[in-house]
């Protein structure tokens, strides 16, 4: 399967590629598209926890609308065949329709009884997203000016976090004021307007050849490929080692609040830091990844991303706030590298399916990391912990350490062809 814009990209030498990215129009409508969308599902996540606790007094239950959400990654590279089966562009339109009809059977949900529909609908929020990932980056990476992909993950990443830090807190003030199902209505509504952006690309898709084989061997093509990929398999594995130790992390934080002697509502700002870390690593992570290459800049992440951990125990607010801000500008640095990298080195017609095994192989671990970190929490003492942790995720770039090859080398063009 193949794509082409249909307008012509005005790409000034020495523009700033931020600024280029942004002039560029299919980009700008992706990043629109994107904020839109990550308001509602942000604001969604926060409260659905929130809808549960409050009918149900179960954190158990509470705690289960993540995993509910998370479970779909699992079937990554199966549901990623779909991506690659029809056109992305009007299967991202229906994904978003589909989701902005289905939202509103959570107007039922008004009672402990009705938590399974919630549940339910959660899942299939998961699934829709894995599929919608990954047709979404096929027809980025179709769309986009190439010598932009750098840039244009990035920027998504600081749109993707910005969402994270604006969007819970409306949304609790939403379901303040008219509850679950006002939230609901918000993020249908979202899902409408991402629908109308998608609809607004200017990019032609041929109609993809008809499948020579079944089903499973279709999703094995996307595994076989990234896994024989000198390339791509190296940045996979080490952001799936990163989101383990990440997420092993991930329950120290409120007792990193009690230890510097403030209220459980402290973690908020211990949550604004990462996500202002984020969003300044979004910006920088073009220009890094042309100077330092793909395995050179997802290293630099995971080393501080190390540092991070290994000092956050220290009881100092500047020192918790500091490594806030680096572990934000740490994880997203190993992500953009690797989903930059299979932008670059996939064909086309395996991207869904390569981007949604790249993405279960990266996030999954993150939700076994939650699940130890939850256990580990209450046995072992926290300062060690992390200490332990941030002394152990050097070895998640060992991966990484072997001599690049050529098309790793800063300021080589990207390949696009297995080496």
């Amino acid at each position: 399967m193949t794509a082409r814009t249909t307008h012509k990209r005005k790409t000034t030498p020495g523009t700033w590629p931020v600024v280029r990215v942004l002039r560029d129009r299919n980009a700008g409508l992706y990043l629109t598209g994107l904020v839109v969308s990550g308001f509602g599902t942000s604001a969604l996540w926060l409260v659905s926890g929130v809808w549960v606790k409050d009918l149900t007094g179960s954190d158990g239950l509470a705690a289960l609308c993540m995993l509910a959400m998370w479970a779909p990654t699992l079937a990554g590279p199966a549901l990623g065949t779909l991506a690659d089966r029809v056109r992305r562009k009007p299967l991202l339109i229906t994904l978003n329709l589909l989701m902005a009809a289905l939202l509103p059977a959570l107007f039922a949900v008004d009672s402990p009884d009705a938590v399974w529909l919630l549940f339910a609908v959660l899942c299939v929020y998961g699934a829709v997203g894995v599929v919608h990932d990954a047709a979404e980056s096929a027809l980025v990476a179709a769309a986009v000016d190439r010598r932009l992909l750098g840039d244009f993950n990035g920027l998504r990443m600081t749109a993707g976090e910005g969402m994270k830090l604006v969007a819970p807190p409306v949304g609790a003030a939403v379901y303040a004021a008219l509850g679950g199902t006002g939230v609901v209505a918000l993020d249908a509504v979202t899902f409408v307007l991402a629908a109308g952006v998608c609809a607004a690309l200017r990019v032609e898709e041929e109609r993809p050849r008809r499948p020579a084989t079944d089903w499973r061997r279709r999703t094995a093509e996307g595994a076989r490929y990234l896994w024989g990929h000198p390339r791509l398999r190296p940045l996979v594995l080490a952001g799936g080692a990163m989101m383990l130790c990440a997420g092993v992390a991930g329950p120290t934080v409120y007792a990193v609040v009690d230890a510097l002697g403030h209220s459980p509502a402290y973690a908020g700002a211990l949550y604004a830091a990462q996500g202002a870390g984020s969003l300044l690593i979004g910006v920088v992570a073009g220009p890094a990844l042309r100077r330092l290459g793909e395995r050179r800049f997802a290293a630099a992440g995971i080393a501080l991303l190390a540092v991070a951990l290994a000092v956050r125990a220290v009881p100092y607010d500047a020192v918790a706030l500091a490594s806030g801000a680096a572990a934000g500008a740490g994880m997203p640095a190993v992500l953009v590298a690797a989903l930059t990298a299979v932008q670059r080195a996939t064909p086309g017609e395996l991207m869904g399916r390569v981007t949604a095994t790249a993405n279960s192989l990266i996030f999954v671990p993150n939700v076994f990391g939650l699940a130890v970190g939850a256990v580990l929490v209450e046995l072992v003492d926290v300062p060690v912990l992390l200490l332990v942790l941030g002394a152990a995720l050097p070895a998640a770039a060992l991966p990484l350490a072997r001599r690049p090859a050529l098309t790793d080398a800063p300021g080589s063009p990207p390949a696009t062809e297995p080496t």
